[in-house]
């Protein structure tokens, strides 16, 4: 029994009876039954629990689970805890051989079959997503095995049922030779997840259809595929929108055709027409687009057009249901990816619900459709005993990669088919690739891990550098590709390249988004890509005192676990959009405007859409203030084409910033956003130059401390204590900001900055240079007729590095002056995360609780992280002036601040000007109820000490973002080195 049980649970064969060849996800009208809804459930410890599947067997004292569901989600921990895991195996390493003590999921239910269904010719029972292996019963008679988490398998079970009362058994092992090959980046999640069905198949009916279409100026082509038993024909073919019936005697009469006016399908126009195929015996509905993809050169073109995929990664997540998939948040989900301009999805990493792949069809995706195969947990061992180039496995990959086409071949919006992601190179991948050729000649193929290029058809890489990138897409063929031999990168620069994961959107960031756009568009061999990833993984729960938040790994006491790493979306798990997310929108917007003298010229970056959906709107503000709005007429922009138009009449004032901005919004209702959604915007400076008022130079300095007043500021020997009738602490140096996820990271890819060291983070340089335990020592203090001058020394222990301070206040018109200037000593060797003051203003009777100001907004945004900033007046409350990100790090920063005024309560508590400095920088703000040290030690938001202190930073510069967690570090351009810097600020009360 021991030794069945282990042959079974580590057979590297796909598992047996299920029905074979795959088909595809078909539309019938012939007979079934959902078998969704509540099972009775026992959960195991091993997989060697008592045998269950007989007719007799008493269930009553088991409990009841829902299906689809995973049972680590149900039962508050009663049936084991989920697990996360970037890239190592939480079992030993030991293929094809799993534990013993193996969580084992049985599940019994009664169906009733109808006494009609006698007539059937089949009976079939379709299992839609079962992880990982099981195993099926049917009225007590052994049907058969599966493996494939995300794949669909059926058994026929005919000979098994009776009419009426049924009792269908499965049994489930969390852990099976199939895990193996299941190591993708997500949480371990056992269980049926997705749909189960009992279908009745006809005689006479269709076992299968595929549609193959393709379209050439204006005209269709239809290659139809009817699966069916001889005595299923005649079968029709019907388009009725475009007058179209075929009807087919024999097999053999099933031949191509062509119908002309036919509108193309793409992801901008995702025009849809709905075909029956029918027999007398059944009618299955499709919905077609034609369209054609080929890969001509080095361009991947659909209906002879180069796409460019602006693109996410996306996981089949929720944080209460895990992958259990609820059409209407997909079908929300997608429309918010529409919403923020993403055109494009790699389906990471296995096939999403089928479901999925009709909205994408619906709503209008380009979709890279992913295979069911991830092995990097191999890595840990130097990928010895991969079941990529081990023969044993051969069936198994061949298996996944057939049953992910079958299913989902009908698609117009999958363009290209993805053998899996991370598993090393090997013949079975080679072998997948060539029998996905053989079958579908109408889509190339896509691996990363091929990187000499030598079974797949395009040339893709994860997190490639700037330059990097710039040096695939130019044409210097001296320059060898990284992996790649001379003559393998010779062979891969003659294909299309595209970033299947780049630009890793963990916490806080990410930034450099813009420089990948634009050498897009620079070099046409470059396709865009794929950002990791498009939503945080996390699962609600809650902590000890009942407070929810959201998961990741560690937070279930796992053995091993990848942390939040996890947690590394545009999205968040809330579906909360991040700044990230803003940002990409404002990169990848299909439209470029750019303003000449009283002209804009507005450039279409579309694939094939003109810009009749859309209306272009403009406004001018004086400081952020309306002052005038209109229409903008622009002429009809077709896709790669440009239009120049003239400016409206802009009133300049003298006395305020003038801002033009113009928006195109849709002009009419979609399925994805309402009228007047904004699609792109820019922003125009009409500004007159004003002079900055000048530093007043004074002599008479002397030393004094005591007791002093200077307008709304009160001084106790030189140290700040009350401002505007409130207490306050500080200005105090801070060169510390709680490090965001790619501070943290240790990449390697530091190439571009001088100022990282490789497989060091830049937190842990910041750490060891003291930069979040400085102290201050005070030099001297002076005062002047209406001026206090100090000058402190900031260093921390155990360092001799040090920055001078000096501190300026003065009275200056009707107001007060605070003039810093920031010195750091020599010998800094690293990057800084910020250089800034930050004021301490604790609640007594009133906290301060809000901001209003005029600057860049209404985000957050940092040097490599502004497209999506805008120049106006924005107001939040202090709670929302941060991002609730999954692990608490550095956040709220709004850049190029103007004016800032302080509210308690809607009430105005301070108002600040910020002058530029010298060269003309603006410095920018963050209010927090949180110091950077505080955020730093939390692991969670709810770890978050209680707060009786807002604290208001003014950073004369803040250090980019970049995409360290997994990916490139900041640029340079962006990159805060240690360097003198000067913070001007008129301060007035309320």
């Amino acid at each position: 029994m021991l030794s069945e049980l282990s042959a079974y649970v580590s057979d590297t064969a796909p598992g047996r009876g299920a029905l074979r060849p795959a088909r595809s996800w078909l539309h019938s009208d012939a007979p079934s039954r959902s078998l969704n809804g509540p099972w009775r459930f026992r959960l195991s410890a091993t997989a060697a629990a008592e045998d269950f599947a007989a007719d007799g067997f008493d269930d009553h004292g088991w409990d009841t689970a829902p299906v689809p569901s995973h049972w680590v989600l149900q039962g508050d921990g009663t049936y084991g805890r989920p697990i996360y895991t970037n890239v190592q195996y939480p079992f030993p390493i030991d293929p094809p051989h799993v534990p013993d003590e193996n969580p084992t999921g049985d599940y019994r239910r009664h169906i009733g079959i109808p006494a009609d269904w006698s007539d059937a010719e089949r009976i079939v029972l379709r299992f839609d997503g079962v992880e990982s292996v099981f195993k099926v019963w049917v009225n007590g008679v052994e049907i058969g095995t599966a493996s494939g988490s995300r794949l669909a398998h059926e058994f026929d079970v005919t000979s098994a049922v009776r009419p009426g009362d049924n009792i269908v058994a499965v049994r489930v092992h969390q852990w099976s030779a199939a895990s193996y090959l299941e190591d993708q980046d997500q949480w371990w999640l056992p269980g049926i997840f997705r749909d189960v069905t009992l279908i009745a198949r006809p005689a006479g009916g269709i076992e299968d259809v595929w549609l193959r279409t393709g379209y050439d100026n204006g005209r269709g082509r239809v290659d139809p595929e009817v699966t069916a038993d001889t005595t299923a024909f005649p079968v029709t073919l019907r388009i009725p929108e475009l007058g179209v019936e075929r009807i087919w005697s024999t097999a053999s009469d099933v031949s191509p055709f062509d119908i002309e006016g036919v509108e193309p399908w793409s992801a901008e126009r995702p025009r849809l027409y709905d075909v029956t195929v029918s027999t007398a015996a059944e009618s299955v509905a499709l919905r077609v687009g034609f369209r054609t993809v080929e890969i001509r050169g080095d361009r991947f073109l659909v209906n002879g057009r180069r796409v460019v995929f602006h693109g996410v990664n996306r996981h089949e997540t929720h944080p209460e249901r895990g992958r259990v998939f609820d059409e209407e948040h997909a079908r929300e989900d997608l429309a918010r990816m529409k919403r923020f301009n993403v055109n494009a999805i790699r389906t990471s990493h296995y096939p999403p619900h089928p479901r999925l792949l009709d909205l994408a069809d619906e709503l209008g995706f380009w979709v890279v459709l992913e295979c069911d195969l991830e092995t990097h947990g191999f890595d840990a061992v130097g990928w010895t005993g991969n079941p990529s180039d081990d023969p044993a496995w051969r069936e198994a990959y061949l298996d996944r990669i057939r049953r992910t086409v079958e299913r989902d071949k009908n698609h117009p919006s999958v363009v290209l088919w993805s053998l899996g992601n991370e598993a090393g190179t090997g013949s079975n991948l080679a072998a997948m690739s060539a029998w996905v050729h053989a079958r579908d000649a109408g889509r190339p193929v896509h691996y990363e891990g091929d990187h000499a290029g030598e079974y797949t058809d395009v040339y893709s890489r994860m997190y490639a550098s700037v330059p990097e990138t710039e040096r695939i897409g130019s044409d210097d063929s001296r320059s060898t590709l990284l992996n790649c031999t001379p003559a393998q990168s010779a062979r891969q620069r003659t294909k299309p390249f595209l970033l299947c994961e780049y630009a890793h959107a963990m916490g806080n960031g990410p930034g450099a988004l813009d420089q990948y756009e634009a050498l897009v568009h620079r070099h046409p061999r470059l396709h865009g890509g794929f950002v990791w990833e498009w939503r945080d993984h996390g699962i609600l729960t809650t902590a000890p005192d009942g407070t929810p938040y959201f998961a990741y790994g560690g937070d279930f006491g796992e053995v091993v676990h990848d942390g939040n790493f996890v947690m590394d979306g545009m999205l968040m798990s809330n579906d909360v959009p991040t700044p990230g997310l803003h940002e990409y929108k404002a990169v990848v917007q299909p439209l470029r405007f750019a303003f000449t003298g009283d002209d804009i010229a507005i450039a279409s970056l579309r694939h094939s859409a003109d810009t009749s959906d859309l209306r272009f709107h403009w406004r001018v503000e004086h400081d952020g203030t309306l002052v005038e709005s209109g229409e903008l007429k622009v002429p009809v922009v077709a896709a790669g084409e440009s239009e120049r138009v003239p400016l409206p009449e802009i009133p300049v004032s003298r006395d305020a910033e003038t801002w033009f901005t113009v928006d195109a919004v849709l002009a009419a209702d979609t399925p994805w956003a309402p009228a007047g959604h904004v699609v792109a915007t820019a922003q125009l400076d009409r500004s007159t130059p004003r002079p900055v008022p000048r530093v007043r130079h004074r002599t008479d300095w002397r030393p004094d401390g005591g007791t002093l007043t200077l307008g709304v500021a009160e001084f106790v020997d030189g140290t700040l204590v009350r401002l505007a009738d409130r207490a306050v602490a500080g200005p105090r140096l801070e060169l510390f900001r709680a490090p965001t996820d790619n501070d943290e990271g240790v990449s390697d890819a530091v190439e571009e900055s001088d100022a990282s060291i490789a497989g060091v983070s830049n937190a842990e340089l910041w750490r060891r240079d003291g930069l979040d335990r400085l102290t201050t020592r005070r030099l001297s203090v002076e005062r002047a007729a209406d001026a206090l001058r100090t000058l402190d020394k900031v260093s921390a222990a155990n360092s001799a590095l040090s920055v001078l301070v000096e501190s300026v206040w003065s009275i200056e018109g009707d107001g007060l002056e605070l003039r810093v200037e920031i010195e750091p000593s020599s010998g800094w060797r690293t990057v800084w995360p910020r250089i800034g003051i930050r004021l301490d203003l604790p609640d007594g009777t009133s906290p301060v609780d809000g901001a209003d100001w005029f600057g860049l907004g209404p985000h957050e945004s940092y040097p490599d992280s502004l497209r999506a900033a805008r120049t106006g007046r924005f107001s939040a409350g202090v709670r929302d002036l941060s991002v609730d990100y999954a692990r608490p790090q550095e956040t709220g920063h709004r850049s190029h601040l103007r004016q800032l005024t302080l509210t308690s309560a809607g009430a105005t508590v301070l108002r600040v000007v910020a002058l530029p400095d010298p060269r003309g920088r603006r410095p920018g703000f963050t209010l927090s109820r949180h110091t950077p040290q505080q955020i730093a030690q939390a692991g969670h938001p709810f770890e978050l000490p209680d707060s009786t202190t807002s604290h208001l930073f003014v950073d004369a510069a803040q250090h980019g973002l970049g995409s360290r967690a997994c990916g490139p570090d900041v640029w340079p351009d962006f990159a805060l080195r240690p360097e003198a810097r000067t913070i001007r600020l008129r301060i007035t009360a309320g």
